[in-house]
C-alpha cells in the first residue's frame, strides 16, 4: 500500500534526477558550441560525447541512490540535502574521469565539463529546493496527514504510537485512544497522546472528527460487541487495522463491503480492513493526471473565464465566483469554487423553496431554479461550465476530475452512516450520477449507491469512460 506508493514516487524522483543531468549535459554543450565568446566556442568532431552520456546516465542514478537523494525529506535540512548534491556530483565527475581515463577517452573538452558540473548542480538544487519547500508549506497546513483513532491504550498502543513516532514521514497522527473503561478518560498514553473517550462513543467521534485510519490495539474479546464496531467502521469507509490478536478470525466475522488482507504498518503486522481501492498506484498516476487536466484546462479556457466574469459581473451584483464550504476526503471542509449563476442571497432565499425541492433526501435541486441570473446563469449551467473555477479544487489537492460530487456540511449531517462512505474517496467534478441518462428522476439513495459503486468498482479505466461520457454531455449541453 504506502510501501507501493512510496517505491512509485521515488521512481519518479529518479527519472527527474536522470532528466535533470541529461538536460544539463546538452546545455552544456550548446553553450560550448554556440554561446561562448569566440575564443573559447566550438567542439571538435572528435570524440563522441554520445559515449559519455551514457556513462553519466549510468553513473549518476547509481550514485544519487547510494548518498540517499531519496530519503524522506521530513527528517532532513536542505542544507544536508544541498552537501549531499554536492558530494554525490563532485564523486560521479571523479569516477567518470577514471572510467575515460581507462578507456582512453581523450581531447574531452574541459571548459564543457566544468559547465555541465555546475549546471548539474544547479538544476539539481533548484528541484529539490523547490519539491522540498512545497513539502514543507503542505505539511505546515496541515495537508497529507492521515488522522488515526487507537483503540485500546496499552502495549499495542504504545507500540503504534511508537511507530508513528519514528515513521513521521509516512504523515500519520494521531488523535487519541479510546477504551472500554470510563475511569481510563483523560489517561495520558505517550508522547502527549491520550485517552479521549471509550469505546461506546466511536460512532460519534467518526460522525464529528476526520478520522482516516481506526486501529485496534488491544485483544478484540476485550470489546463487547466488537462485531458492531467494526461494521460501524466498515460502513462509513473507514480503513480499519487489528493488530495481531486474530481474534477476529474466531468471531467470524466477514466483511460486507472491504476486503481482509494482512500487511505491515511502519513495521508492525497487521490485518487491514479496506473498503476503498487498493491499488495505490494507479491512484497516485489518477492525482498526477487531475494536475496535468486541470492546469491544462485552466490555461486553455482562459478567454472562458475572463468572457464569463465579465458577463457575470455586469448581468448581477455581487462576486464573480460562488464559494462555499464542502467536504472533501473523510469529511475534510474546503473552499468550493464555481462561477456565479444564482442571486447573491440564492441560500437565504432556498428555505423559501424548499416545498418546490425536486429531490429527495437531503439535497436540493429545482430544474427552473427562480434563483437563476438570466440568461448567463442558465448558459453557464446548461453547459456545465459553470464548474470549470473546480479546476482550482483540483489543482489544490482539494478534489479530483473524477468522483463523487462534495457534499455541503448540512447535507452530510441528515447522511445515514452507510451514506458517509462517500466520503471515503477524494471528491470530483464529474462522476456516475452526473452522466446518467434522466439523472434528476433518480432517488437520492440511488444517487448514493452510484458513487459507492463507483468506489467499488474503481479504476483508471473507469475514470476514462466518465470523462469521455461527460466530453459528450458538455457538447450535447445536458447540464442541469
Amino acid at each position: 500500500m504506502l510501501r507501493e506508493q512510496k517505491k512509485l514516487i521515488e521512481r519518479m524522483h529518479r527519472l527527474l534526477d536522470i532528466f535533470l543531468t541529461v538536460l544539463s549535459f546538452a546545455g552544456a554543450y550548446f553553450i560550448k558550441k554556440e554561446i561562448l565568446p569566440v575564443p573559447f566556442r566550438g567542439l571538435l568532431d572528435e570524440p563522441d560525447y554520445s559515449i559519455l552520456i551514457l556513462m553519466i546516465i549510468i553513473i549518476w542514478p547509481i550514485s544519487f541512490k547510494l548518498f540517499g537523494f531519496y530519503s524522506p525529506y521530513r527528517k532532513q535540512t536542505f542544507g544536508h540535502i544541498f552537501l549531499k548534491i554536492i558530494k554525490a556530483v563532485v564523486t560521479n565527475f571523479l569516477f567518470l574521469i577514471m572510467l575515460m581515463y581507462l578507456f582512453k577517452i581523450t581531447d574531452i573538452s574541459r571548459i564543457m565539463m566544468s559547465i555541465f558540473i555546475l549546471l548539474n548542480v544547479l538544476l539539481l538544487c533548484l528541484s529539490k529546493n523547490f519539491i522540498y519547500r512545497t513539502l514543507t508549506h503542505f505539511r505546515a497546513k496541515g495537508f497529507n496527514l492521515r488522522n488515526t483513532l487507537l483503540v485500546g491504550s496499552k502495549e499495542g498502543a504504545i507500540e503504534v504510537i511508537d511507530a508513528i513516532g519514528e515513521h513521521r514521514e509516512n504523515g500519520y497522527r494521531i488523535i487519541g485512544c479510546l477504551e472500554v473503561e470510563k475511569d481510563k478518560i483523560g489517561k495520558s498514553v505517550k508522547n502527549g497522546i491520550k485517552v479521549i473517550d471509550t469505546i461506546e462513543s466511536m460512532e460519534r467521534i467518526l460522525l464529528e472528527e476526520i478520522v482516516d485510519v481506526l486501529i485496534f490495539a488491544m485483544p478484540l474479546k476485550k470489546i463487547k460487541n466488537i462485531e458492531h464496531y467494526i461494521s460501524l467502521a466498515e460502513d462509513m469507509g473507514v480503513s480499519i487495522r487489528i493488530l495481531p490478536q486474530w481474534h477476529i478470525r474466531q468471531l467470524g466475522y466477514k466483511p460486507n463491503i472491504g476486503s481482509l488482507q494482512f500487511e505491515t504498518f511502519l513495521g508492525i503486522p497487521t490485518m487491514a480492513l479496506m473498503t476503498t481501492p487498493k491499488d495505490h498506484q494507479s491512484l497516485l498516476i489518477k492525482n498526477i493526471i487531475d494536475y496535468i487536466i486541470a492546469s491544462t484546462s485552466i490555461v486553455l479556457c482562459l478567454p472562458v473565464f475572463i468572457l464569463a466574469s465579465i458577463t457575470i459581473k455586469f448581468s448581477s451584483k455581487g462576486p464573480i465566483f460562488f464559494k462555499q464550504e464542502r467536504l472533501g476526503l473523510n469529511g475534510r471542509k474546503f473552499k468550493f469554487y464555481k462561477f456565479r449563476t444564482m442571486v447573491v442571497n440564492a441560500e437565504e432565499i432556498q428555505s423559501a423553496l424548499k416545498e418546490e425541492n425536486e429531490a429527495d433526501g437531503p439535497a436540493f435541486k429545482i430544474k427552473k431554479d427562480p434563483r437563476i441570473i438570466p440568461i448567463i446563469g442558465t448558459f453557464l449551467r446548461k453547459t456545465s461550465l459553470d464548474e470549470l473555477p473546480q479546476m482550482i479544487n483540483v489543482i489544490k489537492g482539494e478534489m479530483s476530475i473524477v468522483g463523487p460530487r462534495p457534499p455541503i456540511p448540512s447535507e452530510v449531517k441528515k447522511y445515514d452512516n452507510w451514506h458517509r462512505r462517500r466520503l471515503s474517496m477524494k471528491p470530483g467534478i464529474t462522476c456516475i450520477w452526473q452522466v446518467t441518462p434522466n439523472r434528476n428522476k433518480l432517488k437520492f439513495h440511488d444517487w448514493i449507491k452510484m458513487d459507492l459503486d463507483y468506489i467499488d468498482r474503481w479504476s483508471l479505466k473507469l475514470d476514462f469512460e466518465i470523462l469521455h461520457k461527460t466530453i459528450y454531455a458538455v457538447l450535447k449541453a445536458e447540464g442541469w
